[in-house]
This record gives structure tokens, C-alpha cells and sequence, in this order.
């Protein structure tokens, strides 16, 4: 018996865990309350940064500096928002609750003025921005919609791509959710979907990347990683640039392939494979890409630059966190886990400031407490937490002026579309004007 398998069994009779669990707009509301190439081993272990730092620097920002984005989280996860409302005209749409929610990380779908999502039941929903429904669809049996599908969608001109965790992925028509096609694939998925020119691209709970048309859901090609121990925590993460598709899967691995054919060019380890107890909790930021680097980091407390090309780690940070972080001009931004913001030297990885937003919190509240996104504008950052709380921070202090009940349980980060934040609660999808 091989000692894999020894973790393995040891870990499913200790905690009596499964090793596969492949389960997982809005009425008016009152205003809120103001083979080639060898694995390159980078793990590391170091105590948590977890004091304020230079709280007297104060960040400049150069609105040219600022490449505002609307639809990033659909491409290469930059996180530029522009979002300048005033937080107060509320109105909701609702659903049927969805269950587990705490490991549900949502992502909504913006088509013109219309927002997708999807309920408990895994029935698609399309919305105009006058809460009028235009079209919903489930292809669930009654069977399936007992185990609540969990999807993951991306548009592409008048096509809809969907994926869900019970290994379906379809194509719906958006404009009025005719189903174009549908197949079935061998494992759950488990990641964004990322799309370049006639091709999707998705990842399984097998660490398995597969390369898909978008014509006729047909595969082209798939590459296979290290197979995981348990599922993923967190939603896997792909983003491509320069014909190069980079992504990573549940045990640490980062790899780059060649778009087109699949070829690998090179891949990081950020964790010991070896190490079980290390790997059954990882949760791993989602990748962005600025310039010629790739930036994420993961709740092992290591911040990664990497370089596109080659892998090649440029630098490495004392960093907590799986939240997605941020670019504005040459500083990246990040919130840990613990609720510490903090702005890093995007070239060389020295941290510039580090602020505790977390310490207007009574200290029993803090417990279990942590960020689930954020966004900026020119002036203000807006962080959003599993307790339901919206804080928003001077973005040249980092002080946190307000914060906003929203929900008293985990709110999803904040969406931008037309000037309009939105926000999914396990019920309902909020918009703020």
C-alpha cells in the first residue's frame, strides 16, 4: 500500500470525510443601513504578517494609471472595477436558497442590460435591469435538482457556456435559453470557464484541463495534473494571454500550455505533495495576469509573481490570502484572510503599507471572519465579508470609513455593470445604485 493511499484511509476514518462530494432580479427594499520540463518546487512555510505597517504612506493614484475594466473577471481577473454609485437606491431579486453556500463562489454574467445567475435548483435565470424575467431554463431531472447543480457560466456573442458539478456542460442560445448543445463529461467540474476565439476551456475535479469548441462542445485536446486528495475548497482558476493558457488545480500546481495544441511549457509547484495535512486545506487566490507576471497567492501564506513566460518566480510575499487580488499602475493590492490590506511593489515584491480592516470588529467576531472580494475606484475600496458586511476604505489611507450591513451571513464579492454593484446573497441578488 502505497503511502498516499495510507493518508488517504487515515483521513476518511479521522474525519469522515467524503472524498468525492460532487453536491456542492429584484423587488424594491429598503435602503441599506449607511515533458519536458521539470516541477519546480517554490513551497515554503513562514508565519503570517499580521501587524499595520507604514500607516503614514499615503497612495497616489493617477487615474491613467487605471485601466477600468467592467468585465474583468471574465478574462485575465485584473479586478479593475468602476463602480462611482452612491450605494443607496437598493433593489432585489429572489430565489430559492442555495444550500451550502459558504462554498459557493458566484459569478455573475452580465449580457448588455440583463444579469445571469442561476438557483438551488440549477435553473438558469436571465433578468433585465427592470427585474422583468426573460427567459429561465433547467435541464435537470428531478433527481439532480435534489443535489443542488452548482454552475459555472461565460458568454460568448449569443452563446451562453455552462458547466456545473454534476459533469454537464451545454451551450445555451442568451437570448432566449434554447439549448444548442449538450454533453456529459467523465468528472464534475470545478472552475471558471475562460474562452479564446472559438474555444472554452475548463477544469475537473481531476485536476484534468480540457480545451472544448465552442461551435459544438466537442473536445480538442486535454492536459492532466496530479490528481487531487480531496476536491478543491475553492473554484479553480484559468487565465490566458500571448497564446499561453495558465492555470492551476487543487494541489498547488501552476501550468502553462500552449493554447492551440495543449503542449506543456511550464510548471510550478507552490506546495509539497508530499505533505497531505498541507494540501487538504489549500485554497489558492484566482490567477490575474499584468504585463508579462502572473499574481496569486493561497491561505499557506505565500504571494507569488511569477513570470508568463518561462514560470520563473520573481518573488514570493509573507501573504495570507485566496481572495483574488488587484493591480493599480505599479502596486498590487490584497486583503489576508485575517482582514490585513495590504499594497506590494509590483516589480519587486516589498510591501509598501499593510492596514487592519478587521479591527473595528469585536474580537469575538473576528472569529471565522474573511474577506470574500473586493473592488476600487479612484478614492474608495470596497471589501465585502462571510458575515454580510460591505466595508468601504479610503483607498489613499486605507482607513475604513463605513461599514454596511448587508446580510448577516457571507456576501459574494462585489460586481460592477453600468455603474451598479451587485451583490448574491444565498437568496437573492442585490443591486446598489
Amino acid at each position: 500500500m502505497t503511502k498516499v493511499i495510507k493518508y488517504i484511509l487515515i483521513f476518511t476514518i479521522i474525519s469522515g470525510c467524503s472524498l468525492k462530494d460532487t453536491t456542492g432580479f429584484w423587488s424594491k427594499e429598503k435602503n441599506l443601513n449607511k515533458e519536458n520540463i521539470k516541477l519546480k518546487p517554490i513551497f515554503q512555510k513562514e508565519k503570517k504578517l499580521s501587524k499595520e505597517f507604514n500607516n503614514n504612506f499615503i497612495l497616489k493614484v493617477d487615474p491613467l494609471a487605471i485601466i477600468l475594466n467592467e468585465n474583468s473577471h471574465l478574462d485575465n481577473n485584473d479586478g479593475y472595477k468602476k463602480y462611482l454609485g452612491n450605494l443607496k437606491k437598493i433593489s432585489k431579486y429572489s430565489f430559492s436558497k442555495i444550500d451550502n453556500y459558504d462554498h459557493v463562489e458566484p459569478e455573475l454574467i452580465f449580457d448588455e442590460n440583463k444579469v445571469i445567475f442561476f438557483d438551488n435548483n440549477g435553473t438558469i435565470l436571465n433578468f433585465n435591469h427592470n427585474s422583468k424575467l426573460i427567459w429561465k431554463k433547467n435541464i435537470y431531472s428531478r433527481n439532480e435538482k435534489k443535489l443542488n447543480p452548482l454552475l459555472s457560466m461565460n458568454k460568448i456573442n449569443e452563446k451562453l457556456i455552462v458547466v456545473d458539478n454534476l459533469s454537464n456542460y451545454f451551450a445555451l442560445n442568451i437570448n432566449d435559453g434554447e439549448i444548442l448543445w449538450s454533453k456529459n463529461h467523465t468528472a464534475p467540474f470545478n472552475s471558471q470557464i475562460k474562452i479564446y476565439k472559438n474555444l472554452f476551456f475548463v477544469i475537473d475535479a481531476d485536476n484534468n484541463l480540457i480545451c472544448y469548441s465552442i461551435k459544438n462542445g466537442e473536445k480538442i485536446w486535454s492536459f492532466e495534473t496530479e490528481k487531487p486528495f480531496i476536491n478543491s475548497l475553492k473554484k479553480l482558476s484559468i487565465v490566458i494571454k500571448d497564446n499561453l493558457v495558465v492555470f492551476n488545480n487543487s494541489v498547488g500546481d501552476v501550468t502553462a500550455l500552449n493554447v492551440q495544441s495543449g503542449m506543456l511549457e511550464w510548471q510550478v509547484s507552490t506546495q509539497n505533495s508530499e505533505n497531505f495535512s498541507e494540501l487538504i486545506n489549500l485554497k489558492t487566490s484566482d490567477l490575474i495576469i499584468n504585463n508579462d507576471s502572473v499574481y496569486f497567492s493561497n491561505n499557506k501564506n505565500i504571494f507569488y509573481s511569477l513570470d508568463l513566460k518561462t514560470g520563473s518566480v520573481n518573488w514570493t510575499q509573507k501573504i495570507s490570502s485566496f481572495i483574488r487580488p488587484s493591480i493599480i499602475g505599479d502596486l498590487v493590492l490584497t486583503v489576508s484572510e485575517d482582514g490585513f490590506f495590504f499594497i506590494v511593489e509590483k516589480n519587486s515584491g516589498n510591501i509598501v503599507r499593510i492596514n487592519n480592516i478587521f479591527k473595528q470588529f469585536k474580537k469575538r467576531k473576528k472569529n471565522n471572519l474573511s474577506p470574500t472580494g473586493f473592488i476600487f475606484n479612484f478614492k474608495e475600496i470596497f471589501v465585502t465579508t462571510n458575515n454580510g458586511k460591505l466595508l468601504i476604505m479610503n483607498l489613499e489611507s486605507g482607513s475604513v470609513k463605513n461599514i454596511i450591513k448587508i446580510d448577516n451571513n457571507k456576501i459574494s464579492k462585489p460586481f460592477v455593470k453600468n455603474n451598479n454593484m451587485y451583490l448574491v446573497k444565498d437568496n437573492s441578488i442585490l443591486k446598489l445604485n
